[in-house]
């Protein structure tokens, strides 16, 4: 006699268990204001900056790294394009272009630097489900890169606004006194969450903090200009995956 057996099903977990996770991988802006994050002496300055560095539109993410001045010691902007916000793949998306520009701090005993996080898009400046994810992203982000976290700040076509806080003001206009930053612009595929466009640029001057130089940018590789305190200019080029 012989016996048949039936394969067992497939087994998935269902969607609303999906969604659930990913709803607790998001930060409401109670929970964002009740997590001590560093008020920024003068936002709308820090804004400015990095608007004129690397010149944001709709779906760019800007994360950068301040010291205790508040002055910008490395940047980067990229292209997200995600179905659903989750705050996991955002944490790994920071994470990824936090180590290619600034090296980590997990060896001291408490952070000295600054990471805050510039997020353009649509709509009004109200908090959002892709926002909680985004400050769930960054406050992981920098727990894993030995950074304190700072503000989450939106730009929508009228405004900016740090969230969490309720101050805000008029979208930067471009300045006229500064060019931005040119680097290669690698696009990688193949990953979960779908086409990512990577723009790195970090440029910082002692005297003149948001006044980016002209760097040459060459074929399929990506320029990174760093400097610190009065310590000579270094240019280090790595190659784009």
């Amino acid at each position: 006699m012989t016996f048949d057996f039936a394969p067992p099903p497939q087994v998935s977990l269902p969607t609303s268990a999906d969604s659930a996770a990913r709803l607790g991988r998001m930060l409401e802006p109670s929970e964002w204001a009740s997590a001590g994050i560093p008020l920024l002496r003068n936002p709308r300055e820090v804004v400015a900056g990095l608007h004129d560095r690397h010149r944001p539109v709709p779906s760019t993410a800007i994360v950068a790294v301040l010291d205790t001045q508040e002055r910008v010691t490395a940047s980067a902007s990229f292209t997200e394009f995600t179905g659903a916000p989750d705050g996991w793949e955002f944490r790994n998306a920071l994470l990824a272009h936090l180590r290619r520009v600034i090296p980590h701090d997990l060896r001291l005993r408490a952070p000295v630097r600054t990471a805050v996080l510039l997020y353009c898009r649509e709509g009004e400046p109200l908090w959002t489900e892709t926002d909680g994810a985004w400050m769930w992203g960054l406050r992981d982000a920098c727990t894993l890169h030995g950074l304190r976290c700072g503000a989450y700040i939106t730009l929508t076509p009228d405004r900016w606004q740090v969230l969490g806080e309720g101050r805000g003001g008029r979208c930067p206009r471009p300045s006229t006194a500064a060019e931005p930053v040119t680097a290669a612009r690698p696009t990688r595929t193949g990953t979960a969450a779908g086409r990512m466009e990577v723009r790195r640029t970090t440029a910082v001057h002692p005297e003149a903090p948001h006044t980016a130089a002209q760097l040459p940018a060459a074929p399929n590789r990506s320029t990174v200009r760093r400097t610190g305190g009065g310590a000579p200019e270094a240019h280090r080029h790595t190659a784009a995956r």
